[in-house]
């Protein structure tokens, strides 16, 4: 089955300019900013400018120059930040994709959390 990407939601919006965001970084192939509904001291959404829907989308179509770039950004983010691994107390990085992950938005993004302890990532169901 096809990906099938809608222009209209809410990270395309952003990227085009119509909505503001609260950006952290930006390079040539992806956008850094804070999330609004923020579950840690540090939430940042890492988006691609290209339009995929979730990783594995990106990760099979993407061109080699995108995902060197949107992987770059997530990088300075956790530098710019104080999170890289050799300077903080740590981060975590999401990724959801579709509805068992309870993705929300169908546009690519990661969630950088960091700030607080984050506890376990899943308990046992």
């Amino acid at each position: 089955m096809p990906y099938i990407y809608d222009d209209q939601n809410i990270f395309a919006k952003i990227l085009r300019g119509e909505i503001p965001n609260d950006t952290v970084f930006e390079n040539d192939h992806a956008l850094a900013f804070r999330d609004l509904y923020a579950q840690a001291p540090d939430h940042v959404l890492v988006i691609p400018k290209g339009p995929y829907v979730c990783y594995d989308h990106f990760a099979s179509e993407a061109s080699d120059a995108e995902i060197i770039g949107f992987t770059r950004a997530t990088a300075e983010v956790c530098k710019l930040l104080g999170l890289a691994a050799n300077e903080g107390d740590g981060y975590r990085v999401i990724s959801n994709a579709g509805e068992n992950g309870v993705q929300e938005v169908l546009h690519l993004h990661v969630h950088i959390l960091a700030g607080r302890p984050l506890g376990r990532m899943l308990q046992k169901a």
